[in-house]
């Protein structure tokens, strides 16, 4: 996908569906605890989530084969982050841009604590929105996954699979709606929990206990019952 058809995601439809989302995922995201969080958007002046319990945001911008924000790395390579850095991963409109999704979720596992969340969101391809984006993109529209598909990307990667529901107008408007989840929407969420690892018990070595010593009689002597 161009950086030309990319910018459809400026445009007011999208733009009322990533606030949209926003409002879908906070029931979700408000317990999310830690010290650092991800995201990863379509949108280059997209804003995360505020969360009263994590505050710290690295935020990223894809578009191609780049990754911008507050770092600048190639989109096909992994993310420049250690195992485990963060306690919350988002992916807004992400994997549709992706010219590789299922790597890119993979990295994103990866760098995803044991515990922490992870929460996608994109168009749903079942929508109403398909015609109108590949009317808007002359035919070049994003590659829209199915949440069904995506769930069993998600299994595979040790993540429980939490909430997934529909968001959105039905049809793309410049008027965003007062309902943020509908049934038909044209956006969905997917919300994942990564597992915890199991921990390793720890091998004891058994103890010796002392022998017991019958004090004050001769060897082979029995204590009388009757004194």
């Amino acid at each position: 996908m161009s950086q030309r058809d990319q910018d459809i995601y400026s445009s007011a439809p999208l733009r009322n569906l990533l606030a949209e989302e926003t409002v879908a995922l906070a029931p979700g995201l408000q317990r999310c605890s830690g010290t650092h969080a991800l995201m990863i958007s379509v949108a280059a002046d997209d804003r995360p989530p505020v969360l009263p319990l994590l505050g710290n945001w690295t935020r990223l911008s894809v578009a191609g084969q780049q990754y911008g924000g507050d770092l600048t790395a190639r989109a096909d390579e992994p993310l420049p982050f250690v195992d485990d850095a963060f306690h919350l991963v988002l992916l807004r409109h992400a994997l549709e841009v992706s010219t590789t999704p299922q790597d890119m979720l993979e990295e994103a596992s990866r760098v995803l604590a044991p515990g922490g969340v992870l929460a996608l969101t994109g168009l749903h391809p079942f929508s109403a929105w398909l015609p109108w984006m590949m009317w808007r993109t002359r035919g070049h529209a994003p590659s829209m996954h199915s949440p069904l598909l995506l769930e069993r990307w998600v299994r595979r990667r040790e993540l429980d699979i939490e909430r997934i529901e529909r968001v959105g107008r039905l049809w793309p408007s410049s008027h965003a709606g007062l309902d943020a989840t509908h049934a038909f929407g044209g956006g969905y969420l997917l919300i994942a929990r990564k597992r915890r690892r199991m921990a390793t018990p720890i091998r004891l070595k058994p103890k010796a206990l002392p022998a017991t010593v019958n004090v004050g009689l001769a060897p082979g002597a029995r204590r009388n019952a009757a004194s």
